[in-house]
């Protein structure tokens, strides 16, 4: 079966987002690369951009792995406040949609607080405090 995992887009912030997601979801960094890794004389690298992240990998529960990167200066901002898309995380528990929602949401803004759902489920919506937007469900059995 296919997997689908998330690739965010980030203005040099990746790195500072990504810790604070490790420290809600635990785990350790699958890959960081920083730009300055594929420097050469084909692929040349600002020194201003040398340490930004070209790829960070976070592997979350069974099979999913967030990823992202800072956008490179000269490709322009990424305007975050219009990312309308967002990462949806099954949680395995109620109390764990809660830690969850509770530790992603700090310093963010919440759309929906966590209740129940009309459909069985357990959810919440907010955007994070990096302008990344997420769902935290838990479903009943």
């Amino acid at each position: 079966m296919a997997t689908i995992n998330p690739w965010i887009n980030f203005n040099g912030n990746a790195e500072k987002a990504f810790t604070f997601y490790k420290s809600v979801f635990g785990g350790e960094f699958g890959r960081i690369v920083r730009f300055k890794d594929l420097a050469s004389a084909e692929f040349p690298v600002r020194e201003a951009e040398a340490e930004k992240i070209m790829l960070i990998t976070l592997p979350i529960g069974n099979g999913s792995v967030l990823m992202a990167n800072d956008v490179p200066e000269v490709m322009g901002k990424v305007n975050e406040r219009e990312n309308r898309s967002k990462i949806s995380v099954s949680a395995e528990s109620k109390e764990e949609a809660d830690k969850l929602f509770t530790g992603l949401s700090v310093g963010g803004e919440v759309e929906g607080p966590m209740g129940d759902g009309p459909w069985g489920s357990y959810a919440g919506m907010f955007r994070d405090k990096y302008g990344i937007e997420w769902i935290i469900e838990f479903y009943f059995q």
